[in-house]
């Protein structure tokens, strides 16, 4: 059984002026749901104020909430905030944190929705309100659910804003494997980035990451990793600029899962960027690498069988 966390906010209406695909979510939901007794659902709180602060600026936490976003930090959004948009993003981090949790217990969790890594202290930016990637490995940390989180993401853009919003913790590290000449233009730097030239096939992506990936782990030893799980890598994405199949996109699951298990790392995994005119598309390929890797790592033990060389606390 895969476990699943899902709030009904993820499904909103589109707000105006805005080209994210707002749709997608709904799309992912519904495929889950026809996975019957496969899939195990939970519906996760809203974060509370304080764990939003303790990442981003409370002055933008309270422009967030009451829906009054200014329209520069609008612009860099990429639609406005409205009262359903703003419920929506306290929503999202508790997703993120609530899939953490179940992972710690289970071996492997979903969020539905998340990985917003553009979003930085005082704005958010490229789709992403808050940075729930960010919020859900402070908390982890901070309440001494574990020692230390490993934030690996794959989407095509860098996670410019979990790396800025992380920088200088040696209890959060963070990787990113991307397009280099993709957005963000400045990039912020990650514990490792790694910026791939445009046009990258399956074979060169996957020879990247895993030579870079495995000793990454190695080196630093995380508790979780909670996985940025992109499917903006696809050679037809509007956004992208890497030439992966849809082959590829399940082998880079695969490898990942792979790599959690040779660690016996819990994995929690957030729905990144996909961008289509074609929304039951992009949905299906998000389905796609989250029943990959959740079928991969159902191989892991439940927490508490002697298969773990480190020991994990969990809330």
């Amino acid at each position: 059984m895969i476990h699943v966390v899902h709030h009904p906010s993820y499904v909103t209406e589109a707000p105006a002026r805005s080209t994210y695909r707002w749709g997608k979510n709904g799309a992912i939901r519904d495929l889950l749901r026809a996975k019957g007794d496969d899939v195990a659902w939970t519906e996760p709180l809203p974060l509370p104020r304080r764990w939003l602060e303790a990442v981003h600026d409370p002055d933008y936490v309270a422009e967030v909430l009451e829906a009054r976003v200014p329209p520069d930090k609008t612009r860099r959004i990429g639609f406005p905030v409205t009262e359903q948009v703003a419920f929506r993003a306290q929503a999202v981090p508790g997703g993120s944190w609530t899939a953490a949790m179940l992972a710690l217990e289970h071996g492997f969790a979903a969020n539905t929705a998340g990985g917003s890594h553009h979003a930085l202290a005082t704005t958010g930016a490229g789709y992403c309100v808050f940075n729930d990637l960010a919020i859900a490995a402070v908390r982890l940390v901070e309440e001494g659910t574990v020692d230390r989180v490993a934030i690996i993401d794959c989407d095509v853009h860098q996670g410019d804003g979990t790396a800025a919003l992380t920088a200088g913790r040696p209890d959060i590290v963070t990787y990113s494997i991307h397009a280099e000449k993709n957005f963000p233009a400045r990039k912020a730097r990650s514990t490792l980035d790694v910026g791939l030239p445009d046009g990258v096939d399956d074979d060169g992506y996957l020879a990247e990451l895993e030579a870079t990936l495995r000793p990454f782990l190695a080196e630093h030893r995380p508790d979780i990793i909670l996985y940025q799980a992109g499917v903006d890598p696809f050679v037809d994405d509007r956004l992208g600029r890497l030439s992966l199949s849809q082959a590829g996109l399940v082998a880079r699951e695969n490898l990942i899962a792979d790599l959690a298990l040779a660690h016996a790392l819990p994995l929690a995994s957030t729905v990144g960027g996909g961008y289509a005119d074609d929304v039951m598309a992009i949905a299906k390929r998000h389905v796609t690498a989250l029943m990959t890797l959740g079928q991969r790592l159902a191989r892991r033990p439940e927490r508490g069988e002697p298969e773990r060389d480190r020991n994990v606390t969990a809330a």
